[in-house]
């Protein structure tokens, strides 16, 4: 059955005669039919909308068939339409020269309804095959990339994760001795400090090698400095044990159901596991990180996937402001320091529900329109190689538009920065 409600034979002939039996022999099986009758009005049809098959006449005045085939291979949104010659020229030559420019068939006149309703069924059947199979092939080829995509994406976490909660661990055990012994240390340097003040009353007069000694220690900058030593220890400890804990959100193992997560949590650890990229180099000064953290209530979520996309992200916005360094002086640098906004927003308008909005911005060079038209796509990457995947915003989208029914979007222009919008949906 014909499903002629949007496609069409184009038929392309000066006689007006060949143009009406060859009308009336395709409507006839339910072609549709359209007509031109020169190479102009049939490269303007094309342009127009594209037919399933053009059947050509090959002399034609000023454009004749042979151009208007060249014209319309050479044009990749043309080039897949099926043309079948028509023409009186039976000479092998002329055949041999329409079928190397493209053409898929000729017909011979005076020609036979019946041999070009023939044809014309064969190469529509072919057609609709051909582009069934096209549809196939870029709708497996998209699985594939999806496939890869979560497989990359399954392979990072879990190696990470792995790597990351290991780390906490082995941490995790030294720096809870460090940390409990503090407060008993500190006790134990006042209980000394008492003693020796006792000592002083019951001996005030210490004799000279004591004497010396105590010069030599320095007592009393001992007695106003220990303690002062042993709190920064303690800060430390409690540094390392913030950092610990931030190891452990971000590895956070995933299962098939989702779970309540603190989105500022994940963000945090995010930007503290990646907080030596932050620091100041020998290129630039520190980058600054800004938070300004809107009343947002925990999701339901995947964490350690969606602290996945804060990463890359936020690892994308630090490699951006890095290379807006080159070239550049330190001193120009200091006066316009790279900086890193994030807020977070609870919106209803965005996609219909109730969405937080993670907002990640920076204030580097920028993104022109065509390569954000290409930042989301599967391998794409602006990086030198062996920086760059191409698979990092990728699998950013996957998360959250397919995994977690979200959007992630992009705004930039050259020389104003880029921001990353995550919008994820309150259930």
């Amino acid at each position: 059955m014909i499903d002629s409600s949007s496609s069409f034979i184009l038929i392309v002939d000066d006689n007006a005669t060949n143009l009406s039996v060859l009308s009336k022999t395709l409507k006839s099986a339910n072609y549709k039919v359209r007509m031109a009758m020169d190479g102009e009005e049939a490269l303007s049809t094309v342009a127009d909308a594209h037919p399933e098959i053009i059947l050509l006449d090959v002399q034609m005045p000023e454009i004749d068939g042979f151009e208007v085939c060249r014209r319309l291979q050479a044009d990749p949104a043309t080039k897949g339409i099926p043309i079948i010659f028509m023409t009186a020229l039976a000479d092998t030559e002329n055949k041999v020269e329409g079928l190397s420019l493209g053409a898929v068939d000729y017909i011979t006149k005076p020609f036979e309804p019946q041999e070009v309703l023939a044809r014309v069924k064969v190469h529509w059947r072919l057609k609709q095959l051909a582009d069934t199979l096209e549809q196939r092939v870029a709708e497996r080829t998209h699985d594939l990339q999806k496939a890869q995509l979560q497989l990359v994406q399954q392979e990072k976490l879990s190696t990470l994760g792995q790597l990351v909660a290991g780390v906490a661990h082995e941490i995790n055990n030294p720096i809870a001795c460090v940390v409990g012994n503090v407060n008993a240390v500190q006790d134990s340097i006042n209980d000394l400090f008492g003693l020796i003040d006792l000592y002083r009353q019951q001996f005030p007069e210490p004799g000279p090698t004591i004497e010396a000694e105590l010069d030599t220690i320095d007592l009393e900058y001992l007695r106003s400095d220990l303690p002062k030593l042993v709190k920064s220890m303690k800060d430390g400890g409690d540094r390392i044990v913030s950092i610990s804990k931030s190891l452990r959100i971000f590895s956070r193992a995933d299962s098939d159901q989702k779970q309540k997560f603190d989105l500022h949590e994940g963000i945090d650890s995010t930007v503290l596991i990646l907080r030596h990229r932050l620091k100041a180099n020998d290129q630039r000064p520190a980058i600054e990180v800004i938070t300004n953290y809107g009343d947002v209530p925990a999701i339901n979520c995947l964490p350690g996937q969606l602290n996945q996309v804060f990463m890359n992200i936020i690892a994308n916005a630090i490699d951006a402001l890095d290379a807006a360094c080159v070239g550049r002086t330190f001193a120009e640098l200091d006066a316009d320091r790279g900086r890193i906004m994030i807020c977070t927003e609870v919106s209803s308008e965005s996609i219909g529900h109730s969405t937080v909005i993670i907002r990640i911005k920076d204030n580097g060079p920028g993104i022109s329109e065509s390569l954000k038209l290409r930042i989301f796509d599967h391998l794409f990457t602006t990086k030198e190689v062996g920086k760059g995947t191409g698979l990092g915003l990728a699998i950013a989208r996957q998360i959250v538009e397919e995994t977690h029914g979200g959007k992630l979007s992009c705004y930039s222009a050259v020389g104003e920065g880029t921001e990353f919008a995550i919008e994820i949906l309150i259930d």
